[in-house]
């Protein structure tokens, strides 16, 4: 086990100056140069380009860079060693810096540019190379930000961290490059309170009779959080009775896992069955669980059913307009999300035959079929600053080309399939670069934290669900799942396949009891009670000498004090 004595939280490990001393070349060609800018806002002006607005930048450059030329290959780089001594197992680290590229061929503008460490553990090697992050850099001048993280599972013999990853002969640039440990327990504090402005409101209740109330008690218990979870289901986890009962009690929404996709409705071309999703509705219906659709249609080839992919154009275009009318108008109200265009960022196989009018096509027409649903873009790899073609900045493109085209996107769909370590400042900056547009409300919509070890397994799904539940734009969580044996990752579950709920639910289960207000007090001299409270609906419990009497309320959003009048009879 880590100890905390062990750990200088926060403290650069490498000390990047920007001279060439401590960085050496990868590969048998590669040529490392130092260099200076000293008009450091232009370079912002570059990044916001490529890395995004500046309200999410880490720190400013500082102008000075090392470049890597003569690059035979995409792992050839630099590297920069990193003192092993320091490096403590069980703690997440965090890589940050900027990044560019330049040269190279000029019928492409765009390279991905990887961070990564190489560990010499002693010949373990499931941690000989460990991902700590990846961007897509826009060739010249400007610069991308890596925002990354590692956590290693021994203590290592040596370690060092590379820059690599665009195509022989682009030259990659590395500025400012830091590696330091993550104060898990200092952001929470932070976390909580954001959580107090962003998901509390100061209430004032006034209870009828004024004064004559003086001296009364009262408790307020809320019943209900108006921030909303969910979880994935699926037809053979709804008999199961632990699954049932964990999945009433802990959860206010439900999406299907496969029963909804396109896949599972029309296997054969014209063989349309909707029999499971029907069951899955009926549910959900008789446990009033609302339900997000998953999905009209998925973008990725390999998740698109043969008998499509041998259609022609024109019969292709037809398909696509019936399952659109026989999904939406079977169902037109019952869903109150719908992912439109499953993963976009990662496909492209309608675009690829029928245009790239058809992603906008598909919304206007759900929009127009089914009004009251609202329309979502759902991806993954978002949140984890590993992926090149699922950046922040290319989802806000995204939607941007979408409404270009008409598009009634509703909301900004961020799966959140996790792998650990989870680096809360990661979760942060990709959101606040999402939430920056205003273009629509965000929701976590698949989640699921993947780690062997129950106990990291809770402290990363902490560190998500407080990122997330403290972000002013996101809306909602979903689970994708949360039972052995019920869901997709087999190292993500909360609750085990006989229904005991491990360290990782307990940790959920105890997040969501923080989240619950509960206030007891004493009505003052002018018959009010003041508490500040969580949003959502809440009884009070006023106690006098001539008996209890109960009252509900709701404690909606808002900036300014809440006033409610309490009508109390005795």
């Amino acid at each position: 086990m880590a100890l905390a004595h062990e750990v200088a939280f926060d403290v650069n490990l490498i000390d990047d100056d920007g001279g060439l001393a401590r960085w050496a070349p990868v590969g048998t060609r590669t040529a490392l140069s130092a260099h200076a800018e000293r008009d450091t806002a232009a370079m912002l002006t570059g990044a916001v380009s490529a890395g995004g607005p500046p309200n999410v930048r880490i720190r400013r450059p500082s102008g000075r860079y090392v470049v890597a030329s003569c690059r035979a290959d995409e792992e050839d780089g630099l590297r920069r060693a990193v003192p092993a001594g320091a490096l403590v197992p069980r703690i997440t680290y965090r890589v940050v810096g900027w990044v560019g590229v330049q040269g190279g061929d000029e019928r492409h503008r765009h390279h991905a540019v990887r961070v990564g460490l190489r560990v010499d553990d002693g010949g373990d090697e499931r941690c000989g190379w460990l991902d700590c992050g990846a961007v897509r850099a826009e060739v010249g001048d400007g610069w991308a930000e890596i925002n990354g993280a590692f956590r290693l599972r021994a203590r290592p013999r040596a370690a060092a961290v590379h820059v690599h990853g665009a195509p022989a002969g682009v030259d990659v640039k590395v500025m400012d490059l830091q590696v330091f440990a993550t104060d898990r327990k200092a952001r929470f504090t932070q976390l909580k309170e954001e959580t107090e402005k962003v998901r509390k409101r100061d209430v004032i209740l006034k209870l009828s009779g004024g004064a004559t109330m003086s001296g009364a008690s009262i408790r307020v218990v809320q019943l209900e959080n108006r921030f909303p979870f969910g979880s994935c289901i699926n037809k053979t986890a709804i008999r199961n009775p632990k699954f049932v009962d964990f999945f009433t009690n802990n959860f206010d929404w439900a999406v299907f896992e496969n029963e909804l996709k396109w896949y599972s409705t029309e296997p054969q071309r014209g063989q349309i069955n909707y029999r499971d999703a029907d069951e899955l509705l009926d549910f959900c219906h008789r446990h009033g669980k609302s339900t997000r659709g998953h999905c009209i249609f998925w973008a990725v080839d390999g998740d698109v059913q043969q008998w499509l992919k041998d259609l022609g154009r024109d019969d292709l275009a037809a398909a696509v307009q019936g399952r659109l009318h026989g999904l939406l108008s079977r169902y037109a109200g019952r869903f109150r999300h719908y992912d439109v265009n499953n993963e976009m960022l990662h496909g492209r196989f309608y675009r690829d035959r029928l245009g790239d009018g058809v992603a906008p096509l598909m919304f206007r027409e759900a929009a127009r079929l089914d009004p009251a649903a609202r329309l979502f873009v759902n991806d993954y790899n978002i949140l984890r600053g590993n992926d090149p073609n699922a950046t922040p900045e290319k989802y806000v493109e995204l939607v941007d080309a979408l409404r270009r085209g008409g598009a009634a996107v509703g909301g900004i769909g961020v799966q959140g399939h996790m792998d650990s370590p989870v680096a809360g400042q990661v979760i942060r900056v990709a959101l606040d670069k999402l939430a920056a547009t205003g273009h629509a409300p965000i929701w976590i919509t698949e989640l699921d934290v993947s780690e062997p070890d129950v106990g990291l397994r809770a402290d990363d799904l902490e560190v998500m669900l407080r990122e997330a539940y403290a972000h002013p734009a996101v809306e909602g969580i979903v689970l994708w799942g949360f039972m052995q044996g019920q869901m997709w990752r087999p190292d993500a579950y909360l609750v085990d396949a006989d229904g005991n709920v491990n360290e990782a639910g307990q940790r959920f289960l105890q997040l969501q009891r923080e989240w619950r207000s509960d206030a007891s007090g004493i009505v003052d001299g002018d018959g009010r009670f003041k508490f500040r409270g969580f949003h959502g609906t809440y009884v009070a419990q006023v106690t006098t000498a001539k008996g209890k009497m109960l009252k509900t309320f709701a404690v909606e959003k808002g900036d300014d004090s809440l006033e409610l009048d309490l009508d109390i009879e005795m």
